[in-house]
């Protein structure tokens, strides 16, 4: 028996949980508040996706003469999905990596119609692996049968949402609460089977739903009316990304049919005064909330009548994955597009460096609420000793920082104390393409087990970066992922179409810049999203600074999308498959020579970017300079020494060679005797490992109490060497 039952209800990822019950259970855990937790979706996946689950699918009567004839052939083929699934799922639960050969000898898998575009599979995946072109083909087996499923058994299946739309802009609660009083369909039936199960077994007093996306919240609601239904003395709140950004104005009393309570941002001390209160059966007007709305005498209301303040970052504890199924969830590979591989590939433990966003003036952005506007950073040591507990509990040493975007300052205390620690870890994060990160920066990420970055370059248009406030240039942009590339960490970036204000000119110009970055080689992968404006940023709040029209309907449910009309009379939409087009080729490597125009089945201007605006950027970067307070790290204390005899017109000197041995290279330089001396006691002194950070200013005031001209010494050919090599980084 526990007090707490915590769901993520179906569905979000299949390979990793979603992060909140684990955050919520640390926080639990140090309050000494009992709970469970479990992730329903996938739970309900691995239940429907069995052969046994695949048995009921098939069973159920379809019209034969009306069905598609990809279901038909599906249908046909259904002893071969039922014998191979088992298998499969196992193989996708990395519990069967031999199955790998069968799945790609092409005669294994039942094939339908997601296996009728596959012209590009050596060349995607030839690179790649056996076992990620398997997950490629295993991926597309169960889309086909994704693709049965909604055509013949629920419409609203998705894997990774369920009934989205119904939680998609729904400023009126009138066709979710008609869903959810209909007739159960089928995948409600497992969901609910699974859900009593759990409920029997864990006894709770308080149900919570953490509901991060709308394509959880039909479930949500669903599991909720049959706890009211068959449970009513359990009490239920929802919390999470949806109700934090979509239920702010929410006044519909009908939703409290279902839950009790529904809290807003930071849900660790909302949760822990409705515990208490749901606890100690405590309910009456002077009961203390925070931010959490409820139900009196027929009304909705909003009570943020408590005084506490909410939780440090460093107060809430280490996510707890315990409970969660972490050995059966499930790695995808969907489309041959590095960055996606790394959300639907392999399991990740979720930690934040940053609560919120250090920037917030992007003016898409939801930055008005909390989760962007309350800025604060975890320090390093708190952040890395999570890292280890969770290693220890889950044995999985990759991390996604799940950041709005990761604090460059922060990043680096990250990764010198993961160095000084000797963790070998796997990370990757969200950032802004800040100058800071410089080429050293980068090199030093990259030496912490930093993989990956993706960032916002939005539009790629200097005017309209400055519109949206974004704080970067096309210019910087190129300069900082080239960095990243360079110290071989992938970079994603995502892409805009569609702001305000944004020319047919401007969207073709963008387009170029971003050919020309792949072209490049500074950018691995992208994904090209159209605007979309939301209630609470700086556009939607102020419409006519940017030349948008919102149409406007009464809010009794959700609110967070705004459909608006933009004064330019410009149909963005039409460029989305062109765009998308262009950059699965420029991401392959290939086609960057075709027109633009060959992108598009309309006409389209020529575009004004010279063709060499990134190479030129690339090629004008700073020039060396001297930083007094920049922090100099020594990586390489393994240097040999070899002292040698150098003649030279009758003179002779003594030299030493020092031999740095690197991991995948060797970097042999000359110094004088004196000066190399000098040296190897500076970096055995301020190694790595060593938490005191020498500025290059008392570097500098360090040599010249020996020698003269430090410059000189710094930008001699033997030091760059040192330099380019990562040997020695200036951040």
């Amino acid at each position: 028996m526990k007090d707490l039952l915590l769901i993520t209800p179906p569905f979000t990822q299949l390979n990793t949980p979603y992060p909140a019950t684990a955050y919520i259970k640390g926080f639990l855990n140090k309050k000494q508040i009992s709970s469970y937790q479990m992730d329903l979706g996938i739970e309900v996946i691995l239940d429907l996706f069995s052969s046994e689950g695949l048995q009921k699918i098939f069973s159920i009567e379809t019209d034969r003469q009306q069905i598609s004839e990809n279901s038909a052939r599906i249908l046909a083929l259904k002893e071969d999905y039922i014998r191979t699934m088992d298998q499969v799922i196992l193989f996708l639960q990395n519990q069967n990596p031999t199955l790998a050969r069968q799945i790609c000898s092409m005669n294994f898998l039942p094939e339908a119609s997601r296996f009728n575009h596959l012209d590009d599979m050596e060349f995607a995946f030839g690179n790649m692996g056996m076992q990620d072109k398997a997950k490629h083909l295993a991926t597309l087996y169960l889309e086909d049968l994704s693709d049965y499923i909604v055509e013949n058994i629920d419409p609203d299946f998705g894997f990774s949402r369920y009934a989205e739309r119904l939680g998609k802009s729904a400023n009126s609660f009138d066709e979710l609460y008609s869903k959810i009083n209909a007739e159960e369909t089928f995948i409600d039936h497992i969901t609910l089977k699974i859900l009593k199960e759990k409920l029997d077994l864990v006894q709770p007093k308080l149900v919570c739903f953490s509901v991060p996306f709308p394509g959880n919240l039909y479930s949500a609601f669903r599991c909720a009316k049959y706890i009211k239904d068959h449970y009513p003395q359990i009490k239920t709140a929802m919390g999470g990304g949806f109700p934090n950004t979509e239920l702010r104005d929410l006044k519909d009393a009908r939703v409290f049919e279902f839950f009790d309570f529904i809290t807003l941002d930071d849900g660790e001390l909302p949760l822990e005064l409705v515990t208490a209160h749901v606890l100690n059966n405590e309910l009456s007007e002077e009961a203390e909330f925070k931010r959490t709305f409820l139900l009196e005498n027929g009304e909705v209301v909003y009570k943020n009548n408590s005084k506490r303040h909410d939780y440090k970052q460093s107060e809430i504890g280490t996510p707890d994955y315990s409970d969660l199924k972490l050995s059966q969830y499930i790695s995808v590979i969907e489309v041959a597009n590095p960055m996606h591989s790394l959300w639907s590939d392999g399991r990740w433990n979720k930690l934040t460096m940053a609560h919120g966003c250090y920037w917030g003036k992007c003016t898409f952005c939801d930055i008005s609420l909390d989760y962007i506007k309350i800025y604060e950073p975890i320090s390093a040591k708190i952040l890395v000793d999570r890292m280890e507990e969770l290693i220890q509990q889950t044995g999985e040493t990759g991390f996604h920082f799940v950041d709005e975007a990761a604090p460059p300052a922060l990043m680096r205390e990250v990764a010198l104390e993961i160095l000084r620690r000797n963790l070998v870890v796997t990370w990757w994060t969200n950032i802004r393409f800040e100058k800071s990160f410089t080429r050293d920066l980068c090199f030093l990420l990259k030496l912490s087990g930093c993989i990956a970055v993706s960032g916002g370059l939005e539009v790629a248009s200097d005017r309209l970066l400055k519109l949206i406030d974004k704080g970067v240039s096309v210019e910087q942009v190129a300069r900082v992922t080239r960095h990243f590339t360079e110290a071989g960490i992938m970079v994603h970036a995502y892409l805009m179409y569609g702001y305000p204000t944004q020319t047919v000119q401007e969207t073709v110009d963008s387009l170029e810049m971003v050919r020309q970055l792949f072209e490049m080689g500074v950018l691995q992968s992208g994904f090209w999203h159209q605007f979309a404006m939301t209630a609470h940023s700086p556009v939607g709040q102020n419409p006519q600074e940017f030349g948008v029209m919102p149409v406007l309907q009464e809010i009794h449910f959700a609110n967070n999308d705004v459909d608006f009309i933009d004064k330019t009379g410009i149909d963005h939409g039409k460029f989305g498959f062109g765009l998308k087009k262009s950059l699965f080729n420029y991401m392959h490597g290939i086609n960057f020579d075709l027109p633009l125009q060959e992108w598009f089945d309309f006409k389209i201007p020529r575009t004004t970017i010279h063709p060499d605006y990134i190479h030129d950027c690339l090629v004008n970067e700073e020039e060396f300079s001297f930083k007094a307070n920049s922090k100099v790290i020594f990586t390489g204390n393994n240097a040999l020494t070899n002292h040698i005899v150098k003649t030279k017109k009758g003179n002779s000197w003594n030299v030493t060679q020092l031999t740095f041995h690197l991991k995948t290279n060797i970097v042999k330089i000359e110094l004088d005797q004196a000066k190399a001396q000098w040296l190897l006691e500076i970096i055995s002194a301020y190694s790595i490992e060593n938490p005191g950070k020498l500025t290059l200013q008392q570097l500098k005031n360090l040599y010249e109490n020996n020698f003269e001209d430090f410059e000189l010494f710094w930008f001699s050919k033997p030091v760059q060497q040192l330099k380019e090599n990562g040997i020695i980084l200036s951040l």
